[in-house]
């Protein structure tokens, strides 16, 4: 066989035939060479039949040439018993055989009896074998001809042509199923009950399973109560795997019900995959949950998903494995809020729309047919922000504990989150399936967490949801619950049928009704539930039964009294169970029940005990002490003690708090019914408190005492001991001692390592001795010095590491050191070099001074470098005189370049050893890295501020002056909260000069350091100065401004103060304070501060003054309001005053005034606001009322009166009362003296305004000289100039209008009448003027000099031709009239004016209609004047006829 072997194969022994004896080979061998054909359904050597006397586990998985599986091989003739046990009868004899024969064999060399032996078997076996190989080649030909007929349509995965069916059968009876199942390659079926493979021969005569022709079938025989189950048929082959469903139901008479129910099956489960045989497909499923979903958080209304990858190996095509999601252990099915979804790999469930009910444990549950593998993830939901500030949670977990045709019982679970105060109870809602309306229940909210709903129509469904109050307003509703019908269970249950197999157990009773009679009693009636708002009964039905259904009266009597009361007076209920309301608090009472039908009513019940109305369940008692541990960096698992005598208790909520924050949050949103829950969600590194709060229906209790606070860090299961330290040197060496150093461990195991442990062994001819400890005590130096030791001996030492998780393992052995005393003069290596503040550029470097001084103190240190791959002759000094520190900064790095270091001490008799080279590290700034930030608060504090961004839960801040760790808190102290840590320096002075750092332990070298230099320290003495003394900075001084009602207001504006800022007022040095004078202000967001007062009096004269104070910085501002700036404020304040209690009712927005319109026509009007329908607006003149007329209206907020051709009698007082129930308002005009003369100035100017300019005409008497204007009036004063002077008329100059018209006439003028005439209007102001010029007037005007007849006579058919002379300067415009109308030039009549002079009229040919006036009309400027004639045509014969 080419290629690798299968997985699968690898699990069975057959896969290599190394393990047959030579005689079986031989055997098979010989059987192989018979036949043309192998036993392998694909001919693959592997996969021939061997008579193995040791039987594997058979496979039923055919496979290609490339080892894919393509089908499966199901062996031929075997029943339910070769089933079980996979071999024949014939095939278990010859194995029997075979390993007899084998076993004797061994034990015999010869005899007859082993020959016969031999002899049988072996004919036996090659009789089967040969049949077999026979009967398989003749399927396997009979399969490959329909396959090449048409393998596609054979290839196909299972299909159910007819499922199988459920059935509902009574005890003691046979049920069969069966299934018709059609698929190639054939599907292997397996019958299940419950998800557990039947197994016929586990159970004999019970279960009997037949195939035959592709029909399938599974026989129940005998069947009991335990049968009750889903049945489920799998078919599987290459192409994929189906299942279908039945139900068998065994229903039992009354009274013969057993107490359990078979368990469910197991599977056994690994941490990591499920391990385990299917011995019905021969596989063995392997199944991996990756790529996992963590602890989620989500908010109500949002839509979460969560999914997991999962793999299966071997991966099958088209296989479907059983994917299912738990909630709380409680198995989700898909509805509107959970969606689930399988891809073929990845499992998904979707949360559509989050609510509370959603929080919980969520597990994938992932089956195969060798078993299952689950994850759980905890998802928590917060609440979604309430509609109304400081309205509580909504309700959860609404769901129907009773559901009857009278009332239907509803039940919730209460919210963490009171919204601050208390709830005051619940209002239940309910609507109707396939509506959108709901109904509130109940009028007053029920503080108990269960409500029967009455009302219901009988036979409807319906859903609630419940709303909690609290004095802040109503939360928003829970999640609807699922629908349920108003209904007896009994009617219930018959609806649905009885073939579900989770129905139980099936009760049949009689029911044969009984004619006309009343009644019994009813039996066990009883107090099932009793609240202070409701009282539930319950009770059996009576023995006997009328015609129809029975139906019950409820009586209650007050204990102690023998007064019956029936409560359902008008209806009796129809079901055995009912609710009461409004019983009084606190009373006693008995009830009983009646039962009635159309025979009568029966006897009543025996009575219940006296039940006092109110909560007979307790809230329960606050739960006990509460402990808080370690879990993860943002969990900690907090347990407590049960809540003592607790009834009916829901869960537990438990709320955290920051420690100081005095701010708790709740952890779970949904009651927990365990003592034990892991918070998530928090921040690492900050300290919490717990406490815990029982929940029942009765309500909340108490909460817990707080429990003692916890830092949120990982537990210290995560941490390992540290790995070993490395690079043991010796530091010095005396007669008996020697001073050892190494270097920290790579790993330091996640926590802090707090000493180190050392070994020393003596090494003697180069063999070492037993490890003695050198020191019982830990150390926390990486230093040390062994005592003790034998001068001149040689040893060997090994050094561990601790930390809180343990010691770790010890280092390799160091190399062989001698113990012998140095004595040379320079000092010895220095040691523990350490590299931090890593950058592109530069690094800091820190070293320890060598523990051998030699002869005299160590003077100095020299550093030097080398690039890490450069040889030993690279190495450089970094400095050329000696640094008298043990730390230096290393700068002009190249980036990204590996470096090395060393260092060596020197005294006055040289340079010392060199020390051990550093670790290589690169020139690199790490991502995230942050340096050491100055900063002086408001205070004037100076601090060093550091912040780490890749902390781990263990990481810490530690600070060194000059690289000391910085221990004496005198002068300076340290703050650490999160991921930032501060020194504060105490007292600030010379003292403080250096370099500070700070490193971050437990991270990749998170460090920096800040130089404070002598100038450095006096900046920041000056800036800490400026803010220990600060002054609040202003952006307006104080100043006043008029409100709204005539209010006063003083305000100023700073520029920042902080919440902690405050104002005081004064006023003539007295501090005034909140009032109904005063009313103070201080908007901290803007740094607005205000102070307002209704009114000025007298005695608010004075100066006001605003002291500001925000921490230490002051500032004030005054203004002074004496005198006649005070006087003029109150003055404006009053009238702001009167003004706004007038605008209350109908008002004058703007009061009553006059406009001229270009018409001339005069409007009195005024603006008007907050009218109303029922407001009157009456118009009076002179205190008598003005009859309204059309000049009267009213539109878009303003009142007209208009006045069309004002006069001396328009002259008077007018006035416009606005009136109704607000009030009234009212607006005068006086129109009389002055204000009538400024009026008519105005009409007046309008009028002049609208003068044309002046004009000349020419009239039979003269000239005249006029203008029009748009409408005159008789006060119109005008005054006519001549030359700058006024007129004097006469009889010769005369003025006068005519309508619109203002004239000037003058008579026969003369060359003395030519001069500059000017009309002047008279508008009480600057008055206008028009002129014009009549300079030369009478020469230039336009005149008709002569040469047209009076009269014209002319014959038919003659050419009339008449000219005239025309004169005039500008030259005239001419026109020709025909009996006064304009004609125009054409053929027929010619028109021409020729030169400015002559004026020619011609006429072609002249006929009848030629006669009549004709005109000719001139006109300038200056003048116009006309000349007229006749024409008269006459035909020649009537003119000779008229002689005759």
């Amino acid at each position: 066989m080419s290629g690798s072997i299968p997985f699968y194969q690898k699990h069975h022994l057959h896969y290599d035939r190394g393990y047959r004896s030579k005689e079986t080979q031989s055997k098979v061998s010989q059987y192989q060479a018979s036949s043309r054909y192998s036993a392998s359904a694909h001919q693959t050597p592997d996969h021939r039949l061997s008579p193995s006397p040791k039987r594997a586990k058979p496979t039923y998985l055919a496979v290609d040439k490339d080892n894919q599986i393509i089908g499966y091989v199901v062996p031929i003739f075997r029943g339910s018993q070769e089933f079980a046990t996979g071999l024949s009868d014939t095939e278990e004899a010859r194995v029997r055989d075979t390993a007899a024969y084998m076993a004797r064999r061994n034990l015999f060399t010869s005899g007859l009896e082993m020959e016969r032996s031999e002899l049988i078997s072996r004919k036996e076996t090659m009789r089967e074998s040969a049949e077999r190989i026979t009967l398989n080649k003749r399927i396997h030909e009979h399969e490959e001809h329909f396959k090449r007929m048409n393998e596609d349509s054979l290839m196909h995965a299972p299909e159910f042509v007819i499922k199988p069916r459920s059935h509902t059968v009574w005890e003691k009876q046979c049920v069969r199923l069966h299934c018709t199942v059609s698929g190639w390659p054939d599907p292997r079926v397996v019958w299940y009950k419950n998800n557990v493979a039947l197994d016929p021969l586990a159970n004999p005569g019970k279960y009997k399973i037949e195939s035959r022709y592709s029909v399938h079938s599974l026989e129940i025989n005998k069947c009991d109560f335990d049968d009750t189950a889903q049945y489920r048929v799998s078919a599987m082959n290459a192409q994929g795997e189906l299942s279908a469903f039945a139900s068998v139901v065994v229903k039992r008479f009354k009274g013969e019900i057993d107490e359990f129910l078979p368990a469910p099956r197991h599977f056994a489960v690994t941490s990591f995959c499920i391990v385990g045989p299917v011995s019905e497909y021969g596989i063995t499923f392997q199944t991996h949950i990756v790529d996992k979903f963590g602890v989620s958080f989500g908010r109500e209304g949002e839509t979460m998903s969560l999914g997991c990858t999962v793999i299966i190996y071997p991966a099958l095509h088209r296989y479907q494995p059983e994917v299912e999601w738990y909630r709380d252990d409680v198995l989700l099915s898909p509805s509107k809020w959970t969606h689930m979804h399988w891809s073929g790999d990845r499992a998904t469930l979707t949360l559509t729309h989050l609510n509370k009910e959603d929080e919980g444990l969520y597990t994938l549950r992932v089956t195969t047919k060798s078993g299952y593998e689950t994850y759980s993830a905890y998802v928590f939901v917060r609440d979604a922000d309430a509609e109304v500030e400081g309205a509580p949670a909504a309700p959860l977990d609404v769901r129907c504990l009773d559901a009857n045709k009278d009332y239907i019982i509803v039940a919730w679970k209460q919210p963490a989150v009171d919204g601050g105060s208390s709830i005051l109870g619940y209002f239940v809602d309910r609507c109707e399936v396939g509506t959108t309306h709901w109904i509130q229940c109940n009028d007053t909210p029920v503080k108990f967490a269960r409500f029967p709903v009455t009302g219901l129509v009988e036979g409807r469904s319906y859903i609630f949801r419940v709303r909690a109050v609290n004095k802040s307003g109503i939360s928003r509703p829970s999640r609807v619950s699922e629908p349920v019908a108003a209904m007896d269970p009994a009617d219930r249950a018959r609806m649905r049928g009885t073939s579900a197999p989770w129905t139980g157990q099936i009760i049949v009773t009689e029911e044969e009704p009984a004619e006309g009679i009343v009644p019994g009693k009813p039996l066990d009636l009883q107090v099932t539930e009793a609240t202070k708002n409701y009282v539930v009964l319950s009770w059996k039905p009576p023995g006997e039964k009328g015609l129809e259904g029975v139906m019950y009266y409820v009586e209650k009597c007050v204990s102690g009294t023998d007064s019956w009361q029936r409560v359902n007076t008008e209806i009796p209920v129809k079901s055995p169970r009912f609710a009461l309301f409004d019983l009084a608090e606190g009373k006693a009472y008995r009830f009983r029940v009646r039962c009635c039908n159309s025979a009568g009513v029966g006897e009543p019940s025996d009575p219940t005990e006296a039940t006092t109305v109110g909560d007979k369940l307790d809230i329960p008692s606050a739960p006990g002490k509460v402990i808080p541990t370690r879990n993860t960096d943002t969990s900690v698992v907090v347990s407590w003690e049960a809540s003592r005598d607790a009834k009916e208790l829901v869960g537990y909520y438990i709320e955290g708090s920051i420690v100081g924050s005095n701010v708790w949050e709740p952890c779970n949103n949904k009651p927990v019914n365990v003592t034990r829950f892991i918070c998530h969600g928090l921040i690492t590194g900050e300290k919490y408190v717990f406490r815990v709060r029982a929940v029942n229906a009765a309500g909340i209790s108490q909460f817990s005492q707080e429990s003692e606070a916890v830092e949120v860090k990982a537990a210290i299961g995560e941490y390992t001991s540290p790995a070993p330290p490395y690079g043991i040197t010796v530091l010095e060496c005396v007669r008996d001692s020697m001073v050892l150093a190494w270097k920290q461990p790579t790993f330091i195991g996640g926590a802090d390592i707090t000493g180190y442990f050392v070994d020393y062994r003596e090494v003697i001819d180069g063999v070492p001795g037993k490890w003695h400890e050198a020191n019982i005590k830990a150390v926390s130096e990486r230093a040390y010095r062994v005592s003790d030791l034998k001068e001149n001996k040689k040893y060997q030492f090994q050094v561990r590491a601790a930390n809180m998780a343990g010691v770790g393992i010890p280092s390799l052995p160091s190399n062989t050191f001698l113990c012998e005393e140095w004595t040379i003069a320079v000092p010895g290596p220095p040691y523990d070099l350490q590299i931090r503040e890593v950058r592109n550029d530069s690094l800091v470097l820190l070293w320890k001074p060598p523990v051998y001084q030699g002869r005299d103190p160590v003077n100095g240190f020299y550093v030097d470098i080398k690039e890490a791959d450069a040889p030993e002759e690279a190495w450089r000094g970094v400095n050329t005189k000696a640094l008298e520190k043990t730390y230096t900064k290393i700068k002009d790095l190249k980036e990204g370049e590996k470096y090395v270091f060393r260092v060596r001490a020197q005294n006055k008799a040289g340079v010392g050893k060199v020390s051990d080279v550093t670790e290589p590290v690169p020139a690199l700034t790490k991502p995230g890295t942050k340096e050491i930030v100055v900063d002086v608060d408001d205070d004037g504090v100076i601090s060093l501020n550091f912040e780490c961004g890749n902390m781990t839960p263990d990481s810490k801040f530690v600070w060194s002056k000059n690289y000391e760790e910085i221990t004496d808190t005198s002068r300076l102290s340290t703050e650490t909260k999160g991921t930032k840590s501060k020194v504060v320096f105490n007292r600030p002075g010379e003292e403080d000069i250096g370099v500070y750092s700070c490193l971050v332990t437990h991270t990749d070298g998170a460090s920096s350091s800040y130089t404070l230099s002598e100038e450095e320290l006096k900046r920041l003495l000056e800036i800490s100065h400026d803010h220990k003394f600060p002054i609040i900075p202003l952006k307006s001084d104080l100043a006043v401004e008029l409100l709204e009602k005539g209010r006063v207001r003083f305000w100023l504006q700073a520029e920042k103060m902080s919440n902690n800022g405050k104002v005081d007022y004064v006023f003539n040095d007295n501090v005034v304070s909140q009032g109904e004078k005063y009313k103070m202000n201080f908007d901290k967001n803007t740094g607005v501060i205000e102070m307002t007062m209704e009114s000025l009096t007298p005695a608010d004269e004075g100066t006001y003054t605003f002291q500001l104070q925000d921490g230490k910085a002051t500032n004030q501002s005054s203004l002074v309001l004496i005198g006649d700036v005070f006087k003029q404020l109150q003055k404006e304040s009053e009238f702001q005053r009167k003004e706004y209690f007038r605008k209350q009712g109908p008002h004058f927005i703007e009061y009553l005034s006059w406009e001229v319109t270009p018409e001339c026509c005069v409007v009195l009007k005024c603006k008007v606001g907050n009218m109303k329908k029922e407001t009157s607006a009456l118009w009076h003149k002179d205190r008598h009322q003005i009859k309204v007329d059309e000049h009267l209206g009213f539109a878009e907020g303003v009142l007209k009166l208009e006045i069309a051709q004002i006069s001396k009698k328009d002259a008077g007082v007018y006035e416009v009362i606005l009136k109704d129930d607000r009030g009234q308002d009212t607006s005068t005009l006086n129109l009389t003296d002055q204000g009538f003369k400024d009026l008519m100035n105005e009409v007046f100017s309008v009028i002049a305004n609208s003068s044309t300019p002046l004009k000349i005409t020419s009239t039979d008497e003269g000239i005249r000289l006029y203008t029009f204007v748009s409408y005159y009036n008789d006060l119109l004063q005008v005054t006519w100039h001549y030359k700058d002077s006024a007129i004097a008329f006469s009889d010769r100059i005369k003025s006068g209008v005519v309508g619109e018209q203002l004239w000037l006439q003058i008579k026969e003028p003369t060359e003395k009448d030519m001069g500059k005439y000017a009309i002047e209007f008279y508008d009480g102001k600057g008055g206008l003027r028009r002129t014009v010029d009549l300079s030369g007037q009478g020469e230039n005007r336009a005149r008709v000099a002569g040469g047209l007849p009076d009269v014209v006579t002319i014959q038919e058919g003659k050419a009339l031709n008449l000219t005239c002379n025309i004169s005039g300067n500008p030259v005239p415009e001419v026109t020709w009239l025909k009996n006064d109308r304009e004609i125009t030039s054409d053929e027929h009549c010619i028109l021409k004016f020729e030169s400015g002079k002559f004026a020619s009229f011609t006429i072609t040919g002249v006929n009848t209609s030629d006669s009549g006036k004709y005109s000719i009309l001139v006109k300038n400027k200056y003048g116009t004047e006309s000349g007229d004639f006749t024409v008269s045509v006459f035909i020649p014969e009537e003119a000779g006829s008229k002689k005759k």
